[in-house]
Parts: structure tokens; sequence; C-alpha cells
């Protein structure tokens, strides 16, 4: 496939699944998988009208795309979006591991409840996810898990099960890059920093705090992160698997 320019698409004959990504971070990684040739599946919770609107826009440029509602905390609902996937776009070869929560508190009165659904969607999710692509992907499969710098940095209270979260896919994707490396398989955690986003707008008095210790003195755009998991889902990064990559600007040198 060649785009409007007359220039191959690197991910030509490609087929994803995004998940979590109706909006934001995981929008925007749809919309440029979609542009660099992938035929694009993607889940989304309760958002079906952003979902709908997300899937048209795409789907005008000329793209295959196509949105499947599914429950990150729902492990039956993750395996049947991975063969919905398989069955729509007839395999599955880069899996974008992008659903997940914030949810913020003191360790000391962290409600039980809360605990357990920000585990369920960004540990158990993702690992459910992946165990439901392995039975597709092949030689040159990818799969990029979106996690956080505040699995290596903590920049102040209230983050400590959030971190852990993110710290836990951290080490999943250590483990599974020696596990999976035998197979022709890559895996690679990217780590955004302070992006602009509905949950992390770029300004308010958070923002202006990260501003002063950041290197570019900004907040990065979801197409920055966008264009980094494009990036390693091509067919010229099979040498690099279990990597870390933060998309901070500098945050956390």
């Amino acid at each position: 496939m060649t785009s409007a320019s007359g220039s191959v698409q690197r991910l030509a004959g490609r087929r994803a699944l995004v998940t979590g990504a109706s909006r934001g971070i995981g929008a925007e990684i749809v919309r440029r998988l979609a542009a660099d040739g992938a035929a694009v599946a993607f889940t989304y919770g309760a958002s079906k009208a952003e979902a709908e609107k997300l899937a048209a826009e795409v789907a005008a440029e000329g793209a295959t795309v196509v949105a499947i509602q599914a429950d990150a905390a729902n492990p039956e609902q993750v395996r049947r979006s991975v063969e919905q996937t398989v069955a729509e776009l007839g395999g599955l070869d880069i899996l974008v591991n992008n659903a997940g929560i914030a949810i913020l508190g003191d360790a000391a009165t962290f409600p039980a409840d809360q605990f357990e659904k920000i585990v369920a969607i960004n540990i158990r999710g993702v690992f459910v996810a992946i165990q439901a692509a392995l039975a597709h992907l092949g030689e040159g499969g990818r799969i990029i898990n979106i996690g956080s710098i505040n699995a290596d940095q903590v920049p102040g209270p209230g983050l400590a099960v959030y971190a852990m979260t993110k710290a836990a896919v951290a080490g999943l994707t250590r483990g599974l890059a020696r596990d999976l490396g035998p197979s022709g398989i890559t895996v690679n955690n990217v780590q955004p920093g302070p992006i602009n986003t509905d949950m992390n707008p770029d300004q308010g008095p958070f923002a202006e705090l990260a501003k002063k210790v950041m290197a570019g003195g900004k907040y990065g755009q979801p197409s920055d992160v966008a264009g980094v998991v494009s990036y390693l889902a091509g067919p010229d990064t099979g040498y690099i698997t279990g990597a870390h990559w933060n998309v901070d600007g500098g945050f956390t040198v």
C-alpha cells in the first residue's frame, strides 16, 4: 500500500490491535498506525460515541479500522476482542496494550475496590491480552506496552499504587522479551511522561510544576507517543526487545 504522496507505507499488510483507544494517546496511536499502512482494530469501554467518531475518521482516510467494545477489567471480554480482531482483520501482527487508568490516593486509606480495579486493568488486562494474542502472533510479531515513567520515578505523593502497576508492566516486558525472543516476537515498553491529555492537561498547577523539571519545559503531545509506537511496530526493529522508551521531554534526566 502507498500513501497519498506515493511512498510505500512501512506498516502495509500488518494487522494491529490497540486496547483502550477511543481517545487520548490510544486514539492517536490508532491514527498513526493506520496512516502508516496497518489495518487497525481498537477497543473501547464506555465511550461508544468517541469510538465511532474515531473509526469513521480513520476509515475516511482509506484505512481498515474496527472498533470493538471491551472492558479491560474483564478477562473474557479482553480475550474476545483479540479473537474478533483476528476474525475481522485476518490475523494479528501487532498488539499495543494502551488501556490503563490512574487512581491516586494515600496508601493508608486506598480503597480495596479501587486497588482491585487498577490492578485488573493495568496489570491483569495487559497479561490477558498478551496471552490471547500469542496464539496468533508469529515471527516478526510486535507487542508494545504503554507504561509510565512513574515505574522509574515518583515525583510526588499519592502515586504509590499507580506506580506499582506500571512497574509490573515494566517487569512483564523484560520477562516476556526473554520468553518470546526465540519466536521472533519483540516486546517493548513505551513510558510516557507528561503528555497533554484529558487526564493530564498541560495547563494547571501540576503542569506548571512538571514543566520546571523538564528539559524542554513543555508537555508532550499524544502524537509523540504514537510515533515511537509506530517505529517499534515496524519491520526494521526486530533487534529491539525488552527496552523501555521514555517519552518524557527530559522529565527523568
